[in-house]
């Protein structure tokens, strides 16, 4: 059974975001009510909330340094703030054509790949700092999910279209590519793949979609590790604990389940939302995990 259960009140719509500071001291999450929250942990009190998005907020991201926040809208734009009071804006990325669904700082803190829902249907490549573009990638329909290998030189972006595809990073920073810079697509799904996240070590990627299936593959061979499928609906939301052996897995069918990573094995099932779940995400430390639905997070231990 799950531990202690925090539930952290304040948003006055649907969540469909979290990020955990590196710290794991401080937790993000992004509404349809187009605010961004930060939540302290040891208080359940909201620091702040950043006002800068004019539509719901789909994406939220915590830079590796801790210092700032991205989140995206679907008014198409990524915005870069201070995570301290006050939430200044350092940039607006204004690339995209509409939903921005999806972020991923890399893991040294200097670039950000962003995806692009309804209307858009990119992955796109920009420097953190400058908000310089660097690449496009546009293979895919509709992306849900996007992100960086731990080593920074792989990107992986799940789409509706019923694709993972892993794709040559490093090579795209180096000298941005006229040809294909894909490694490898993963087509185990049946339907729409709504969730994707890489292993912490990088061996592994699971994916989540609309046939109700999360997927744990080799990132380099495709080759399936284990197959999930207690969630009676599609699964939309995935987080791996720090230390790569468990996978939790939040659904439409209300629940977040919590399961050995490699062989599918059920550990525990959290039944405290009344809604669908739409993000999920691990703390860094290990000892908590977040979950939001009806206008609330709660964290738990596993």
């Amino acid at each position: 059974m799950p531990g202690d259960t925090t539930i952290y009140q304040g948003h006055s719509d649907s969540i469909f975001a979290l990020a955990w500071s590196p710290d794991a001291r401080f937790l993000a999450s992004g509404s349809r009510d187009r605010t961004v929250r930060v939540w302290n942990i040891a208080s359940g009190m909201s620091e702040q909330i950043y006002t800068g998005h004019t539509s719901c907020v789909l994406a939220v991201a915590w830079s590796p340094d801790g210092t700032a926040i991205a989140s995206g809208s679907t008014d198409g734009r990524v915005q870069i703030w201070q995570a301290r009071q006050p939430a200044r804006v350092m940039i607006t990325y204004r690339s995209h054509a509409r939903f921005v669904r999806a972020i991923a700082w890399s893991p040294d803190g200097r670039y950000i790949a962003s995806g692009g829902d309804y209307g858009d249907s990119t992955v796109q490549l920009w420097e953190a700092a400058t908000g310089r573009h660097i690449y496009t990638y546009d293979r895919q329909y509709r992306l849900f999910a996007v992100g960086w290998s731990v080593d920074g030189a792989r990107i992986a972006s799940a789409s509706f279209d019923g694709l993972v595809q892993v794709w040559d990073a490093a090579t795209v920073l180096a000298q941005p590519p006229r040809d294909e810079v894909v490694s490898y697509t993963y087509r185990g799904h049946s339907g729409p793949v709504y969730a994707m996240a890489w292993s912490p070590a990088g061996e592994y990627i699971a994916s989540a979609g609309e046939d109700s299936t999360v997927q744990v593959w080799n990132s380099s061979t495709g080759r399936t590790v284990s197959l999930y499928s207690g969630h009676t609906r599609p699964v939309k939301a995935l987080a791996w604990s720090p230390d790569g052996t468990r996978v939790g897995s939040g659904s439409d069918d209300t629940t977040l389940h919590v399961w050995e990573a490699t062989t599918g094995k059920p550990i525990l099932t959290y039944r405290g939302h009344s809604a669908w779940i739409r993000a999920a995400a691990w703390s860094p430390d290990g000892a908590s995990i977040a979950s939001a639905s009806d206008e609330t997070v709660r964290v738990f231990s596993p």
